[in-house]
């Protein structure tokens, strides 16, 4: 048996490498890391920590403007972003040393610097060009951003740079349409940025519930955001001080600032898991099984390099699950079964289970009940925007296949509703729950009518 520097070495100490060593050194092993940024990965220095700030800030837009209705008068205020930006900076170096104390206080080794495979057991640290050996490892270096390959890509930015700007820019262009770029989207146009989402399929958020892709969008209009769909950029270029973004249709687009929001891809480039024989999809990602396993037996992944579901918390349970398979001897296959999500765009989603269209192709007969409506909050505000509460019923079972919400606090509704789903719950449940008043939630248990789809949209 030959002897290791570690039982454990980490490359990528995101929030699913920086748990999985944590828990495996408290599981008796010794255990090491590597991050060559800093520690906490994407989700904590540049991904949905840094995002809710800003998300909150922006929400503060909506208050100046409703807070009239409410009797409330305020003149001269004024929004700095310097000071949002070295606020948040300062989180997220407070964040940052919370990760560190934490690994230090486990017992973990930390490396701050890159790491690269040599072969199945080795791995080369580049700054000092020092060569560790690991009986087990476990990659977690998570995604990157995408940028298309096409002229003038180099004048964009990703999500990256875009919580770091100097000076926010009166205009921008943000191009795609998942998660990353209808939240910018609130959050720039909320902080005064004259926005624009191009996208190139026929509606924003694909795979997500039709009601609430239409809500948002219809949402987003109302606030000034301009979403331009079958729009794709196909070059861009300097136009003085602007830029201009030129389309597939021929069409030119001016702007000040274009954001690349077109999804992220595993941050495998140039890592070396050829070297360990480790195979990795076309996309990059590493192909594990339902342990995280790699191909080569001691090798595992977890995380958005795996490509499973790249959320934070799906990482932390992939993590989690992985030291109770190799280091507690409980064998834990992960269950990626009904995860919630939300989308902190304006309006917020949130959402669990099955879209409508997902249960139609899967079950013989489904039943919707859907509420829309004004919260009370927008009431004495004059504010128009509607909220959405959505129910996907499977007809035979009644069992809630899934759950949607498009308004205020719709995550942290969602994340509730998901116990009560994962649990199986029945519309019959639902029905039997007392409401809470004044809630919006409330409208979860006191919908009784089935919706039936106009004969124009059959």
């Amino acid at each position: 048996m030959p002897d290791f520097d570690f039982d454990l070495f980490v490359i990528g100490a995101g929030s699913g490498g920086v748990r999985g060593a944590r828990m495996a050194a408290q599981a008796g092993a010794k255990v090491a890391i590597a991050e060559e940024y800093r520690v906490g990965g994407t989700c904590v220095i540049r991904g949905c920590v840094p995002k809710k700030l800003f998300s909150y800030a922006s929400a503060f837009h909506d208050d100046l403007e409703d807070m009239a209705g409410y009797g409330w008068s305020a003149d001269n205020i004024a929004f700095d972003w310097t000071t949002l930006r070295d606020n948040k900076n300062t989180e997220i170096d407070r964040l940052n040393g919370v990760y560190l104390r934490n690994l230090k206080a486990s017992g973990v080794t930390l490396y701050e610097e890159r790491a690269v495979m040599v072969d199945p057991h080795t791995i080369r640290l580049t700054n000092s060009d020092q060569t560790i050996s690991a009986k087990t490892i476990l990659i977690a270096v998570g995604g990157w951003p995408f940028v298309p390959d096409i002229p003038g890509s180099e004048l964009g930015i990703t999500s990256n740079e875009a919580f770091e700007f100097d000076a926010l820019p009166k205009a921008i262009s943000i191009i795609g349409g998942g998660y990353i770029a209808v939240e910018f989207a609130g959050i720039l146009n909320g902080l005064g940025v004259d926005t624009s989402i191009h996208y190139r399929g026929p509606k924003i958020l694909r795979g997500f519930d039709e009601d609430v892709r239409d809500g948002l969008t219809e949402a987003m209009t109302a606030r000034g955001i301009k979403v331009i769909t079958q729009s794709d950029p196909v070059k861009l270029e300097r136009a003085g001080e602007r830029i201009a973004m030129h389309l597939h249709d021929g069409a030119t687009h001016q702007t000040d600032a274009v954001m690349f929001a077109t999804g992220r891809k595993p941050n495998t480039a140039n890592l070396g898991l050829e070297n360990a024989g480790v195979i990795l999809g076309p996309d990059g990602r590493v192909v594990v099984d339902e342990y995280s396993r790699s191909n080569v037996e001691h090798i595992y992944a977890v995380g958005d390099v795996t490509e499973r579901e790249p959320l934070t918390p799906v990482a932390i349970a992939e993590a989690l699950a992985f030291v109770d398979t190799v280091y507690r001897n409980t064998p834990t296959p992960v269950d990626h079964h009904m995860i919630p999500t939300a989308v902190f765009s304006k309006p917020e989603i949130g959402t669990v289970g099955m879209s409508e269209e997902h249960a139609r192709e899967s079950h013989a007969a489904i039943d919707i009940y859907k509420s829309r409506f004004r919260a009370m909050r927008n009431t004495l505000a004059g504010r128009d925007e509607q909220m959405l509460l959505k129910l996907v019923v499977d007809a035979e079972s009644d069992r809630v296949l899934g759950c949607h919400v498009l308004g205020p606090d719709a995550a942290e509704m969602i994340q509730m509703t998901a116990i009560a789903m994962r649990m199986g719950a029945t519309k019959a449940d639902f029905d039997a729950t007392m409401a809470l008043h004044p809630s919006a939630a409330e409208e979860f248990v006191t919908m009784r009518e089935k919706w039936t789809r106009p004969e124009s949209q059959a």
